[in-house]
């Protein structure tokens, strides 16, 4: 995400860590979260693609640190903060140099997925080609579902089945796939609700695989997400004719398809029915129903549900005091909601994103501005970073009450802790100060973002040029156009990024 200040040079080390590396990168419990955020912010901020980043790498990182835990937790707070994926697998491979690391397929997927999430495909292949000859083991269903899920989701129907049959023709040896990569296809289409696409396959495929009751709940979850709720149970009912019989996860997904569009009677029903055939509910199977109750606007059931956990001889976790919280949230009870995020720290509960992101939309719909900045403050002081959707509702929040010190310090403070915050909170923070007149600040956070080696989306660039043109700032955006054109050489702009000004406004560039 962002980070303060212009990185025109290789980044310094800072002094304290540089002592830390003299005394031998000693890691103690309490020291390990530190140095992972410090060595993420300086991968992170690392001026791409400008300068190499191996030998930055080398200079602040002691071969002594390197290990398997190291390594899994700097990959996974590189994911968090929407590094640039390049710089996450320069990384990944930079470890591969150290003899006493031994990649596990956590890393190897983490850095699967960072590449994958931005798109960075044909980078992807390399690294499962690079994988395959030196550490073949890695290569799990999950990462294949990584794969198959993003292309899937950025991709055509016939670019997917062809990485389905590449993946098949390099990782199979010869032999062919079974139920399980089977059922990664499908699920690639169902989370993506393309569920005519998954029809097609199935149908292409059930000759030649196995189908399972995993199989047809995959297909099931993905008419769930589709939000059919007569979708969901015509094709339950095709299960049971063709044979398969349904388990909890089945009960799950109808549960939850009928909650989901506030049927919360024929959820209980369904509980019911569950409990006659010998299904102990899950924790999962309360936490959709009391969501469902929620919906419902029916709390007192909901904190029924709550309350009988123990006699299910299930615990409690966070997520179901997030949806009983979401629940007295969608009635306009903001204090009960509040009561339950100090039982869940009675409980040694951690507050996640979920909790967050109820309470502010709860808060910012009951009594504006005070109750979200104190929440706001509070979240500050526990060193929590909301994830993508939270993170923009609070920048939305700020900008529309015009509390832009407040925006402004919420970007600095997602820089400081390494992040670069998402396009969508960019584009509306970026907005809101051009037309407040703050442009010097919209461009320096602009400036920011390139640095780290992402895109500008299209329409924030659109709105820094014309407020650029207006005050007659001609060098800030030729410096703009520069960056996002050096920027291209290493990394294509994709649909919606910025591609500067020469592609549609040649006589517009010619004039700066």
């Amino acid at each position: 995400m962002l980070f303060l200040g212009r990185c025109n040079q290789l980044l310094q080390v800072p002094q304290q860590f540089t002592l830390l590396v003299n005394v031998g990168f000693r890691f103690y419990s309490s020291d390990l979260e530190f140095e992972i955020k410090k060595i993420t912010k300086i991968i992170n901020d690392h001026p791409f693609p400008d300068q190499p980043i191996h030998p930055t790498l080398a200079r602040v990182i002691p071969s002594a640190a390197i290990s398997t835990d190291f390594v899994e937790n700097i990959l996974g707070r590189l994911f968090a903060t929407h590094s640039n994926g390049l710089k996450a697998f320069e990384f990944f491979k930079f470890s591969l140099q150290f003899p006493q690391f031994s990649p596990t397929s956590d890393a190897f997927e983490k850095t699967l997925h960072i590449l994958t999430r931005m798109r960075h495909f044909s980078k992807a292949w390399d690294l499962i080609d690079e994988v395959q000859t030196i550490h073949p083991s890695l290569i799990s269903l999950k990462s294949m579902s990584i794969v198959l899920s993003r292309i899937a989701k950025c991709q055509s129907f016939e670019e997917t089945l062809e990485a389905f049959e590449k993946l098949e023709n390099k990782l199979s040896d010869g032999k062919q796939f079974g139920t399980d990569e089977f059922n990664l296809l499908l699920r690639a289409f169902c989370t993506q609700r393309q569920m005519k696409e998954a029809k097609s396959v199935f149908n292409k495929f059930y000759s030649r695989f196995s189908p399972t009751t995993k199989t047809m709940n995959i297909l099931l979850l993905g008419f769930k997400e589709s939000g059919d709720v007569t979708s969901v149970e015509l094709f339950y009912h095709e299960m049971i004719r063709r044979g398969f019989k349904p388990d909890v996860v089945t009960y799950n997904i109808r549960i939850d398809s009928y909650c989901k569009r506030g049927r919360f009677l024929d959820g209980l029903r369904l509980l019911e029915e569950m409990e006659q055939v010998n299904f102990f509910p899950t924790l999962k199977t309360i936490t959709t129903l009391i969501h469902g109750a929620g919906i419902a606007q029916n709390t007192n059931k909901a904190r029924q549900l709550f309350d009988e956990i123990p006699k299910r001889n299930l615990l409690p976790d966070s997520g179901v005091y997030n949806a009983l919280m979401n629940a007295y949230i969608r009635s306009g009870d903001v204090q009960s909601a509040t009561r339950l995020m100090d039982e869940m720290e009675e409980n040694n509960l951690l507050h996640d994103n979920v909790t967050f992101h109820t309470m502010f939309s709860g808060l910012m719909k009951s009594n504006g501005s005070n109750g979200v900045l104190e929440l706001y403050h509070n979240m500050l002081d526990r060193n929590f970073v909301p994830k993508t959707p939270t993170l923009v509702m609070l920048m939305k929040f700020f900008c529309k009450k015009r509390e832009f010190d407040e925006a402004v310090g919420f970007w600095n403070y997602l820089i400081e802790n390494g992040y670069c915050p998402h396009s969508h909170a960019m584009d509306v923070l970026l907005r809101s100060l051009c037309s407040h007149g703050r442009v010097e600040q919209a461009f320096e956070c602009s400036v920011q973002i390139l640095e780290k080696g992402r895109h500008l989306s299209n329409g924030s660039f659109r709105v820094l040029e014309r407020y650029l043109t207006e005050i007659n700032d001609e060098d800030k955006l030729r410096k703009l156009n520069q960056m996002i054109k050096k920027l291209q050489t290493a990394l294509p702009a994709s649909k919606g990024h910025a591609i500067g000004i020469s592609d549609l406004n040649p006589d517009r560039l010619a004039s700066i």
